[in-house]
């Protein structure tokens, strides 16, 4: 069954399907744009280059205002006019300098011959000259606006975009500590309660042993209103030795699984320490330890590997379940994803804010494989004195 994450990730998709369509489509329409007004550069050149030519021609029969009007009309358009050998005879709208000019005009020429497919001319004798020109400024602006735009457009979504994600975000987050903390409002009364008849039973003549199971139980509903009670506020951080804390969260839970179901811990010969909180540190390890059996519904291997990694000290938690697809490696850890029939999906997304919020570690999938099991791994920062 789809979550609610699976049709956001659609929608992100098919924005950014959409951007990208209007964004190819504005290419489109500006070079469109910019083809045609660089074609009519090129008809302006070209007149001016008849013109030119007339000119030249001395006929007194011409109306050489109205050429020379023509001529000078070219106020944009750099352009230069050379004969059959490459000389120049004539420019218009190019800056020529005191010094060097023979080599600023073969090197000039030769940048506008690759520029644009010069206009020839006939003038009648069996000479011809050459008009040689470049884009108007006008016409380069319009060449490098369309990917202006586009980038301004493309900034101000993903800006509103980041925005939007983190209100959410912030958002969720409130609700999540409100629901924690009344969480652990809630299970402080009936705590109390179970406390005192706790007391009142061991005046009674009742079986140790059982008063024994139960206040391991009360104990626990203590631990786990602590657990919510700190959600949202940052937690103390101790020196604590993992090898020793992976330990003890593994012990407690080593009763209350399956029987089915083998832990394979692998701890390291050399004490390893680190900064964290050991009772948040045990629900990561118990909420990846209950996702791991239920993986496997009941029956498998699950293997912890505790490795040092210079600054940072990793765990991996290897399980023989069923395996998560690679398209789900980072959507696990979003609130409300789960593959059961019941549960809020709230496991995963508790583990990360707890290892990546409170501990600056991180947590991922490392590997998974479909009917085979799945790799977590956890990184935490090692404590140096």
């Amino acid at each position: 069954m789809d979550s609610i994450y699976d049709y956001r990730q659609r929608l992100k998709f098919i924005f950014v399907f959409v951007a990208v369509l209007i964004a190819i489509a504005s290419v489109i329409v500006s070079d469109l744009l910019i083809k045609d007004f660089a074609q009519e550069e090129r008809q302006k050149i070209e007149v001016w280059a008849e013109a030119t030519r007339v000119m030249t021609s001395e006929n007194p029969s011409l109306n050489m205002s109205l050429i020379l009007k023509i001529i000078s009309g070219n106020t944009s358009i750099p352009v230069v006019l050379c004969d059959e050998d490459g000389n120049v005879i004539e420019s218009n709208n190019i800056d020529i300098p005191e010094k060097d000019v023979d080599e600023f005009w073969k090197e000039k020429v030769k940048a506008l011959k690759a520029k644009n497919p010069p206009i020839v001319g006939d003038l009648g004798d069996g000479t011809f000259h050459y008009v040689y020109y470049d884009d108007s400024i006008i016409l380069k602006r319009l060449l490098v606006y369309p990917y202006a735009q586009l980038t301004v457009v493309f900034i101000f979504i993903l800006i509103a975009f980041l925005a939007l994600a983190n209100l959410k975000r912030a958002e969720q987050n409130k609700v999540w500590v409100g629901l924690s903390k009344e969480t652990a409002h809630q299970l402080g009364t009936p705590i109390s309660s179970l406390i005192a008849w706790l007391e009142y039973f061991k005046t009674k003549d009742i079986d140790p042993s059982l008063l024994s199971e139960m206040e391991k139980d009360v104990k626990r509903l203590e631990t786990i209103a602590e657990r919510f009670s700190k959600i949202g506020s940052n937690p103390e951080l101790a020196p604590v030795e993992i090898n020793e804390s992976l330990k003890s969260a593994l012990a407690y839970m080593g009763t209350r699984i399956s029987s089915k179901v083998l832990i394979n811990p692998h701890y390291t010969e050399e004490p390893l320490f680190t900064s964290m909180n050991e009772s948040l540190f045990a629900w990561v390890v118990e909420n990846l330890l209950k996702n791991a059996v239920d993986a496997m519904e009941g029956k498998g291997e699950v293997s912890f590997f505790i490795e040092d990694r210079g600054k940072r000290i990793r765990i991996e938690i290897a399980d023989t379940g069923k395996g998560i697809p690679k398209s789900k490696f980072k959507t696990v850890f979003n609130p409300g994803f789960t593959t059961k029939e019941r549960g809020w999906g709230l496991g995963l997304s508790l583990v990360k804010r707890i290892v990546e919020s409170y501990h600056k570690g991180k947590i991922f999938v490392k590997s998974s494989e479909l009917g085979k099991g799945t790799v977590f791994c956890l990184e935490l920062r090692k404590y140096r004195k």
